[in-house]
Protein backbone atom coordinates (compact mmCIF):
# COMPACT_ATOMS: atom_id res chain seq x y z
CA UNK A 1 0.00 0.00 0.00
CA UNK A 2 1.60 3.46 -0.97
CA UNK A 3 -0.29 6.38 0.13
CA UNK A 4 0.07 9.28 -2.48
CA UNK A 5 -0.05 13.00 -1.25
CA UNK A 6 -1.87 16.39 -3.22
CA UNK A 7 0.31 18.89 -4.54
CA UNK A 8 -0.85 21.15 -1.43
CA UNK A 9 -0.21 17.97 1.13
CA UNK A 10 3.75 18.06 -0.24
CA UNK A 11 3.83 21.71 -0.35
CA UNK A 12 2.49 21.91 3.51
CA UNK A 13 4.56 19.36 5.12
CA UNK A 14 7.72 20.82 3.34
CA UNK A 15 6.77 24.06 4.42
CA UNK A 16 6.56 22.62 8.43
CA UNK A 17 9.65 21.20 7.43
CA UNK A 18 11.68 24.33 6.49
CA UNK A 19 10.06 26.17 9.77
CA UNK A 20 11.24 23.30 11.79
CA UNK A 21 14.51 23.35 10.43
CA UNK A 22 14.95 26.90 10.65
CA UNK A 23 12.99 28.35 13.55
CA UNK A 24 12.34 24.83 15.96
CA UNK A 25 15.59 23.52 15.98
CA UNK A 26 17.81 26.07 16.69
CA UNK A 27 16.04 26.64 20.69
CA UNK A 28 15.13 22.93 20.78
CA UNK A 29 18.12 21.99 23.15
CA UNK A 30 17.63 25.09 25.40
CA UNK A 31 13.93 24.98 25.25
CA UNK A 32 14.59 21.58 26.61
CA UNK A 33 17.15 22.17 29.01
CA UNK A 34 15.55 25.01 30.69
CA UNK A 35 12.04 23.59 30.84
CA UNK A 36 10.64 26.11 29.31
CA UNK A 37 7.77 26.05 25.93
CA UNK A 38 9.11 28.86 23.68
CA UNK A 39 5.83 30.36 23.30
CA UNK A 40 7.08 32.56 20.54
CA UNK A 41 7.48 29.46 18.52
CA UNK A 42 3.76 28.23 19.51
CA UNK A 43 2.52 32.58 18.26
CA UNK A 44 4.02 31.58 14.90
CA UNK A 45 2.76 28.10 14.24
CA UNK A 46 -0.38 30.24 15.10
CA UNK A 47 0.24 32.51 12.33
CA UNK A 48 1.43 29.66 9.84
CA UNK A 49 -2.02 28.27 10.30
CA UNK A 50 -1.43 25.16 11.80
CA UNK A 51 -3.48 25.20 14.90
CA UNK A 52 -6.64 25.72 12.66
CA UNK A 53 -5.56 22.67 9.87
CA UNK A 54 -8.42 20.25 10.29
CA UNK A 55 -11.66 23.23 11.07
CA UNK A 56 -13.67 25.24 9.15
CA UNK A 57 -12.90 28.71 8.02
CA UNK A 58 -16.09 30.07 10.12
CA UNK A 59 -14.26 29.71 12.79
CA UNK A 60 -10.85 30.77 12.06
CA UNK A 61 -9.88 27.31 10.91
CA UNK A 62 -7.55 26.58 7.20
CA UNK A 63 -10.59 24.30 5.88
CA UNK A 64 -8.08 21.61 5.78
CA UNK A 65 -8.43 18.11 7.57
CA UNK A 66 -7.05 15.62 10.23
CA UNK A 67 -4.24 14.34 7.63
CA UNK A 68 -2.88 17.56 7.04
CA UNK A 69 -2.41 18.55 10.65
CA UNK A 70 -1.22 14.92 11.22
CA UNK A 71 1.68 16.51 8.68
CA UNK A 72 2.55 19.30 10.41
CA UNK A 73 3.05 17.32 13.39
CA UNK A 74 5.33 14.52 11.70
CA UNK A 75 7.61 17.19 10.60
CA UNK A 76 7.89 19.12 13.51
CA UNK A 77 8.48 15.90 15.64
CA UNK A 78 11.59 15.45 13.35
CA UNK A 79 13.41 17.75 15.44
CA UNK A 80 11.33 18.56 18.56
CA UNK A 81 8.59 16.50 20.11
CA UNK A 82 7.73 19.23 23.29
CA UNK A 83 6.51 21.37 20.26
CA UNK A 84 5.01 18.91 18.22
CA UNK A 85 2.80 17.97 21.21
CA UNK A 86 1.86 21.03 22.29
CA UNK A 87 0.67 21.33 18.68
CA UNK A 88 -1.32 17.64 19.06
CA UNK A 89 -2.66 18.68 22.55
CA UNK A 90 -3.77 21.82 21.56
CA UNK A 91 -5.92 20.89 18.33
CA UNK A 92 -7.06 17.10 19.21
CA UNK A 93 -7.52 17.53 23.38
CA UNK A 94 -8.12 21.33 23.12
CA UNK A 95 -10.46 22.51 20.77
CA UNK A 96 -11.75 19.49 18.71
CA UNK A 97 -13.71 18.88 21.89
CA UNK A 98 -15.52 22.32 21.51
CA UNK A 99 -15.77 21.69 18.34
CA UNK A 100 -17.69 18.66 18.02
CA UNK A 101 -19.62 18.54 21.07
CA UNK A 102 -19.80 22.36 21.65
CA UNK A 103 -22.67 24.39 20.98
CA UNK A 104 -22.65 27.38 18.33
CA UNK A 105 -22.50 29.71 20.99
CA UNK A 106 -19.46 27.93 22.61
CA UNK A 107 -17.82 27.38 19.17
CA UNK A 108 -17.63 30.97 18.20
CA UNK A 109 -16.79 31.89 21.75
CA UNK A 110 -13.95 29.56 22.25
CA UNK A 111 -12.41 28.41 18.42
CA UNK A 112 -11.33 31.49 17.03
CA UNK A 113 -8.64 31.84 19.37
CA UNK A 114 -7.54 28.55 19.87
CA UNK A 115 -7.51 27.98 16.23
CA UNK A 116 -5.38 31.24 15.77
CA UNK A 117 -2.82 30.10 18.35
CA UNK A 118 -3.28 33.06 20.67
CA UNK A 119 -5.03 30.38 23.10
CA UNK A 120 -4.20 26.53 24.17
CA UNK A 121 -6.32 24.64 26.27
CA UNK A 122 -6.43 21.20 28.38
CA UNK A 123 -8.12 18.04 28.41
CA UNK A 124 -8.73 16.81 31.92
CA UNK A 125 -9.37 13.21 31.36
CA UNK A 126 -6.51 10.98 33.88
CA UNK A 127 -6.60 10.70 37.62
CA UNK A 128 -4.21 9.43 40.01
CA UNK A 129 -7.14 6.90 40.18
CA UNK A 130 -8.33 6.45 36.61
CA UNK A 131 -5.46 6.92 33.98
CA UNK A 132 -6.26 3.69 31.06
CA UNK A 133 -9.60 3.10 33.29
CA UNK A 134 -10.53 6.52 32.68
CA UNK A 135 -14.21 5.08 32.99
CA UNK A 136 -13.06 4.95 37.56
CA UNK A 137 -13.24 8.81 37.32
CA UNK A 138 -14.12 10.44 40.95
CA UNK A 139 -13.97 14.16 39.83
CA UNK A 140 -17.53 15.10 40.82
CA UNK A 141 -19.30 18.01 39.70
CA UNK A 142 -23.05 19.07 41.36
CA UNK A 143 -25.46 21.15 40.10
CA UNK A 144 -26.60 23.94 42.53
CA UNK A 145 -28.85 26.62 41.06
CA UNK A 146 -27.21 27.74 37.79
CA UNK A 147 -23.56 26.35 38.23
CA UNK A 148 -21.79 23.48 38.29
CA UNK A 149 -19.41 23.14 41.33
CA UNK A 150 -16.58 20.88 40.59
CA UNK A 151 -14.17 18.80 43.33
CA UNK A 152 -11.68 16.23 42.39
CA UNK A 153 -8.01 15.93 40.87
CA UNK A 154 -6.75 15.37 37.46
CA UNK A 155 -2.86 14.85 36.66
CA UNK A 156 -0.52 14.57 33.84
CA UNK A 157 -2.73 17.74 31.59
CA UNK A 158 -0.95 18.72 28.97
CA UNK A 159 -1.04 22.34 28.02
CA UNK A 160 -2.72 23.25 31.07
CA UNK A 161 -0.89 26.08 32.91
CA UNK A 162 0.70 28.13 29.73
CA UNK A 163 0.48 31.83 30.20
CA UNK A 164 -2.08 31.57 26.96
CA UNK A 165 -4.14 28.48 28.16
CA UNK A 166 -7.65 29.76 28.62
CA UNK A 167 -9.63 26.60 29.78
CA UNK A 168 -9.46 23.06 30.55
CA UNK A 169 -12.14 20.76 29.73
CA UNK A 170 -12.30 18.40 32.31
CA UNK A 171 -14.71 14.56 32.74
CA UNK A 172 -16.77 14.85 36.07
CA UNK A 173 -19.01 12.55 37.83
CA UNK A 174 -22.38 14.41 37.76
CA UNK A 175 -24.69 11.76 38.69
CA UNK A 176 -25.76 8.31 38.02
CA UNK A 177 -27.97 7.15 34.80
CA UNK A 178 -31.21 5.29 34.95
CA UNK A 179 -29.36 1.99 34.78
CA UNK A 180 -27.55 2.66 37.78
CA UNK A 181 -24.62 3.40 36.22
CA UNK A 182 -22.19 6.64 36.82
CA UNK A 183 -23.10 9.58 34.58
CA UNK A 184 -19.99 11.07 33.63
CA UNK A 185 -20.41 14.64 31.56
CA UNK A 186 -17.76 16.88 30.94
CA UNK A 187 -17.41 20.55 31.72
CA UNK A 188 -15.02 23.79 30.72
CA UNK A 189 -13.46 25.34 33.18
CA UNK A 190 -11.90 28.52 32.65
CA UNK A 191 -8.22 29.46 33.71
CA UNK A 192 -8.21 31.82 36.54
CA UNK A 193 -11.66 29.95 37.96
CA UNK A 194 -11.94 30.03 42.04
CA UNK A 195 -11.03 26.36 43.63
CA UNK A 196 -9.31 25.67 40.32
CA UNK A 197 -5.44 25.24 40.89
CA UNK A 198 -2.58 24.28 38.77
CA UNK A 199 -0.40 22.69 40.81
CA UNK A 200 3.69 22.79 40.20
CA UNK A 201 4.69 21.63 37.06
CA UNK A 202 5.88 17.84 36.71
CA UNK A 203 9.47 16.92 36.90
CA UNK A 204 9.17 14.66 33.74
CA UNK A 205 11.52 12.09 32.44
CA UNK A 206 10.92 13.94 28.71
CA UNK A 207 8.74 16.18 26.67
CA UNK A 208 10.56 18.92 28.76
CA UNK A 209 9.66 21.76 27.19
CA UNK A 210 6.26 20.62 26.76
CA UNK A 211 3.44 22.28 29.65
CA UNK A 212 2.28 19.33 32.25
CA UNK A 213 0.82 19.80 35.54
CA UNK A 214 -1.44 18.28 37.97
CA UNK A 215 -4.70 20.55 38.56
CA UNK A 216 -6.87 20.49 41.82
CA UNK A 217 -10.48 21.39 41.72
CA UNK A 218 -11.78 22.66 45.18
CA UNK A 219 -15.67 23.15 44.77
CA UNK A 220 -15.05 25.40 42.06
CA UNK A 221 -18.47 26.87 40.17
CA UNK A 222 -18.63 27.53 36.48
CA UNK A 223 -22.00 28.63 34.69
CA UNK A 224 -24.57 25.48 33.98
CA UNK A 225 -23.68 26.83 30.28
CA UNK A 226 -19.91 25.10 30.35
CA UNK A 227 -21.25 21.89 30.04
CA UNK A 228 -19.98 20.15 26.84
CA UNK A 229 -21.75 18.24 24.46
CA UNK A 230 -24.80 16.18 25.88
CA UNK A 231 -25.14 15.32 29.90
CA UNK A 232 -23.61 12.01 30.43
CA UNK A 233 -21.99 11.27 27.34
CA UNK A 234 -18.62 12.55 28.35
CA UNK A 235 -16.89 9.62 28.33
CA UNK A 236 -18.40 8.12 24.72
CA UNK A 237 -17.69 11.74 23.56
CA UNK A 238 -13.56 11.61 24.71
CA UNK A 239 -13.35 8.16 23.69
CA UNK A 240 -14.26 9.43 20.10
CA UNK A 241 -11.62 12.66 20.76
CA UNK A 242 -9.18 9.70 21.94
CA UNK A 243 -9.28 7.70 18.81
CA UNK A 244 -8.66 10.82 16.73
CA UNK A 245 -5.92 11.52 18.89
CA UNK A 246 -3.95 8.15 18.25
CA UNK A 247 -3.39 9.02 14.72
CA UNK A 248 -1.36 12.35 15.15
CA UNK A 249 0.24 10.81 18.19
CA UNK A 250 1.27 8.05 15.59
CA UNK A 251 2.03 10.67 13.48
CA UNK A 252 4.56 12.44 16.10
CA UNK A 253 6.20 8.95 16.51
CA UNK A 254 6.85 8.59 13.28
CA UNK A 255 8.47 11.80 12.83
CA UNK A 256 10.90 10.94 15.88
CA UNK A 257 11.85 7.76 14.51
CA UNK A 258 12.43 9.66 11.03
CA UNK A 259 14.54 12.34 13.32
CA UNK A 260 16.62 9.88 14.74
CA UNK A 261 17.29 7.66 11.37
CA UNK A 262 17.93 10.90 9.76
CA UNK A 263 20.77 11.64 12.38
CA UNK A 264 22.25 8.12 12.98
CA UNK A 265 22.77 8.45 9.16
CA UNK A 266 24.64 11.85 8.92
CA UNK A 267 26.52 10.70 12.14
CA UNK A 268 27.79 7.66 10.92
CA UNK A 269 28.91 8.30 7.21
CA UNK A 270 31.22 11.19 8.89
CA UNK A 271 32.31 8.94 12.09
CA UNK A 272 35.92 7.06 11.99
CA UNK A 273 36.71 4.09 13.93
CA UNK A 274 39.39 1.81 13.27
CA UNK A 275 40.44 4.05 10.21
CA UNK A 276 37.10 3.87 7.88
CA UNK A 277 33.53 5.39 8.39
CA UNK A 278 31.34 3.78 10.88
CA UNK A 279 29.01 3.48 8.05
CA UNK A 280 30.91 1.22 5.95
CA UNK A 281 30.68 -1.51 8.91
CA UNK A 282 27.60 -3.77 7.90
CA UNK A 283 26.20 -4.24 10.66
CA UNK A 284 25.19 -0.71 10.96
CA UNK A 285 24.05 -0.66 7.75
CA UNK A 286 21.60 -3.24 8.70
CA UNK A 287 20.63 -1.38 12.00
CA UNK A 288 19.92 1.54 9.60
CA UNK A 289 18.16 -0.33 7.16
CA UNK A 290 15.81 -1.51 10.04
CA UNK A 291 15.27 1.84 11.20
CA UNK A 292 14.30 3.01 7.89
CA UNK A 293 11.29 0.10 7.84
CA UNK A 294 10.32 1.20 11.15
CA UNK A 295 9.65 5.07 9.32
CA UNK A 296 8.03 3.66 6.69
CA UNK A 297 5.81 1.55 8.45
CA UNK A 298 4.87 3.60 10.88
CA UNK A 299 4.23 6.35 8.45
CA UNK A 300 1.79 4.07 6.07
CA UNK A 301 0.06 3.10 9.36
CA UNK A 302 -0.54 6.68 10.40
CA UNK A 303 -1.53 7.81 7.05
CA UNK A 304 -3.91 4.89 6.21
CA UNK A 305 -5.74 5.30 9.69
CA UNK A 306 -6.37 9.51 8.51
CA UNK A 307 -7.13 8.77 4.62
CA UNK A 308 -10.13 6.64 6.85
CA UNK A 309 -11.22 9.12 9.41
CA UNK A 310 -11.57 11.94 6.74
CA UNK A 311 -13.64 9.75 5.11
CA UNK A 312 -15.57 9.20 7.57
CA UNK A 313 -14.88 5.32 7.69
CA UNK A 314 -14.36 3.31 10.82
CA UNK A 315 -10.89 3.94 11.76
CA UNK A 316 -10.48 3.02 15.50
CA UNK A 317 -8.72 -0.20 15.09
CA UNK A 318 -6.60 0.97 12.31
CA UNK A 319 -5.81 4.03 14.88
CA UNK A 320 -4.58 1.46 17.37
CA UNK A 321 -2.67 -0.33 14.93
CA UNK A 322 -0.79 2.92 14.01
CA UNK A 323 -0.26 4.14 17.48
CA UNK A 324 1.73 0.87 18.55
CA UNK A 325 3.42 0.72 15.47
CA UNK A 326 4.29 4.49 15.71
CA UNK A 327 5.28 4.46 19.24
CA UNK A 328 7.30 1.42 18.91
CA UNK A 329 9.15 2.64 16.00
CA UNK A 330 9.94 6.12 18.16
CA UNK A 331 11.32 3.97 20.75
CA UNK A 332 13.63 1.81 18.90
CA UNK A 333 15.10 4.37 16.65
CA UNK A 334 15.82 6.44 19.32
CA UNK A 335 17.65 3.40 21.17
CA UNK A 336 19.41 2.15 17.78
CA UNK A 337 20.67 5.69 17.21
CA UNK A 338 21.59 6.60 20.99
CA UNK A 339 24.02 3.67 20.59
CA UNK A 340 25.30 4.55 17.21
CA UNK A 341 26.57 7.60 18.47
CA UNK A 342 28.31 6.16 21.74
CA UNK A 343 29.11 8.63 23.79
CA UNK A 344 27.95 11.78 22.29
CA UNK A 345 24.35 9.41 22.65
CA UNK A 346 24.37 10.09 26.11
CA UNK A 347 24.47 13.89 25.83
CA UNK A 348 21.40 16.26 25.64
CA UNK A 349 22.84 18.25 23.04
CA UNK A 350 22.66 15.97 20.39
CA UNK A 351 18.76 15.46 19.41
CA UNK A 352 19.12 11.15 19.62
CA UNK A 353 19.32 11.86 23.42
CA UNK A 354 16.09 13.87 23.86
CA UNK A 355 14.55 11.82 21.35
CA UNK A 356 15.29 8.57 23.78
CA UNK A 357 14.15 10.45 26.73
CA UNK A 358 11.07 11.57 24.99
CA UNK A 359 9.94 8.78 23.21
CA UNK A 360 8.96 6.53 26.30
CA UNK A 361 5.45 8.35 26.41
CA UNK A 362 4.58 7.36 23.59
CA UNK A 363 4.32 4.10 24.33
CA UNK A 364 1.86 5.65 27.58
CA UNK A 365 -0.03 8.46 26.63
CA UNK A 366 -3.32 8.79 24.92
CA UNK A 367 -3.63 5.06 25.69
CA UNK A 368 -0.94 2.54 26.60
CA UNK A 369 0.21 -0.45 23.87
CA UNK A 370 -1.48 -2.46 25.97
CA UNK A 371 -4.42 -0.88 25.25
CA UNK A 372 -3.76 -0.59 21.68
CA UNK A 373 -2.96 -4.43 21.77
CA UNK A 374 -7.01 -4.55 23.58
CA UNK A 375 -8.50 -2.79 20.98
CA UNK A 376 -6.75 -4.77 18.58
CA UNK A 377 -7.34 -8.04 19.95
CA UNK A 378 -11.24 -7.14 20.48
CA UNK A 379 -11.78 -6.05 16.96
CA UNK A 380 -10.32 -9.52 16.19
CA UNK A 381 -13.81 -10.84 17.79
CA UNK A 382 -11.45 -11.74 20.92
CA UNK A 383 -13.39 -10.85 24.46
CA UNK A 384 -12.26 -11.99 28.20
Amino acid sequence: MSIDLTEDERELAAMVRQFAEEVVAPVAYEADRTHTLPLDVIAQMGEMGLFGLPFPEEYGGQGGDYFALCLAIEALARVDQSVAITLEAGVSLGAMPVFKFGTEEQKQQLLPDLLAGRALAGFGLTEPEAGSDAGATRTTAREDGDEWVISGAKQFITNSGTDITRFVTVTAVTGQSENGKREISTIIVPSGTPGFTVEPAYDKVGWHASDTHPLTFDDARVPSGNLLGERGRGFKNFLEILDEGRIAIAALGTGAAEGCLEAAVDYVGKRTVFGAPLATRQHVQFLLARMRTRVHTSRLAWQHAARLRDAGKPFSEEAAIAKLVSSEAAMDNARDATQLFGGNGFMNEYPVARHYRDSKILEIGEGTTEVQLLIIARALGLVG
